[in-house]
């Protein structure tokens, strides 16, 4: 999706490799605050880091202004991510940073060296994609919240009238949620937690049974979701829900809440006015969706941009 588009950029690579063949040094680090956005400070050592991560990408100017303002904007971002409970596990970023480095032909020692050596940093470079695959969901969430594309039930009337009245099927979901609690000040427990939902997700056997073999193991967590239909699933979950039989799990995903799976209690094939409706607003957004941004889409986020930055106490030093 949109975070996939951001991170594998063919330039950022070509880059990366000159840079490796360059050897340019790294930055000697620095602390001194240079803005704080709601309490949160960004040093310069992070505007240089940034700076330099702009050079790689061909950027002109002055770059670093154009940090400074790319981490304060991204400091709006993680908060208001936060709050959300939205930001993607650390196990998600590493994914994408693999794939990064697989897809450009690269170990990830040499990605390590390419960016140690610009003075971008791999830590800085994960969190740049944490913000990004992040940011796609919130702006996911907040397109659906405001309308989104949506087709009205007149306008699905009158595609079903031109198709003989025929309705779309789709498939509806019961799900249950499973979640093995990890406090945020406790991360360092999250592989025991993963390890104890994976025993847990190998004696699933449906939903009726979940709270009883869950019995005795510490801050579990089993939710009845209730149903929803293949268009309406989240999309960190959709493959793998899609892919999992029924009275089976989904494999584990760390999240902010800490480790989860879904169970698949019951599927069944739906056609009403109700899918009508979100079969084809889904069809009419993969059709607007040409590899570009759309006007819709980049004016959500412009809009919830400028709204969380007219509330915020930015202090420039």
């Amino acid at each position: 999706m949109m975070a996939r588009k951001h991170l594998l950029v063919a330039l950022i690579a070509t880059a990366l490799t000159s840079t490796l063949l360059g050897g340019l040094a790294l930055p000697a680090a620095a602390s001194e605050v240079k803005v704080i956005v709601n309490g949160n400070p960004i040093t310069d050592y992070d505007i240089t880091k940034r700076a330099a991560f702009l050079k790689l990408q061909k950027k002109k100017g002055n770059l670093n202004q154009e940090a400074r303002d790319e981490l304060t904007t991204e400091a709006l971002k993680r908060q208001e991510l936060k709050r959300l409970n939205l930001l993607v596990s650390d196990g998600e970023v590493n994914d994408a940073y693999a794939r990064f480095a697989t897809n450009n032909k690269m170990s990830l020692d040499q990605l390590n060296t390419i960016l140690d050596k610009s003075g971008v940093t791999s830590t800085h470079f994960k969190e740049y994609i944490r913000i990004q695959m992040s940011w796609g969901r919130a702006l996911s969430t907040r397109n659906k919240s405001q309308g989104g594309v949506r087709v009205s039930e007149q306008e699905a009337v009158q595609r079903m009238l031109k198709d003989g009245g025929k309705k779309p099927v789709s498939t509806e979901y019961k799900l249950q949620q499973v979640i093995f609690v990890v406090p945020a000040n406790n991360r360092g427990i999250l592989a025991k937690r993963r390890a104890e939902a994976n025993a847990l997700r190998a004696r699933f056997n449906g939903c009726e049974n979940t709270r009883e073999i869950a019995k005795g193991t510490l801050d579990v967590t089993v939710l009845d979701l209730g149903k929803f239909i293949e268009q309406e699933l989240p999309p960190e979950w959709s493959k793998q829900v899609i892919s999992t039989p029924v009275g089976q799990a989904t494999t584990t995903l760390d999240t902010g809440k800490g480790v989860e799976f879904l169970g698949v209690c019951a599927s069944r094939q739906v056609s009403d006015d109700r899918v009508a409706r979100m079969v084809f607003s889904q069809e009419d957004a993969a059709a607007t969706g040409d590899g570009k941004k759309d006007a819709t889409a980049e004016a959500v986020d412009k809009k919830y941009i400028e709204e969380l930055r007219s509330k915020a106490k930015i202090v420039n030093e």
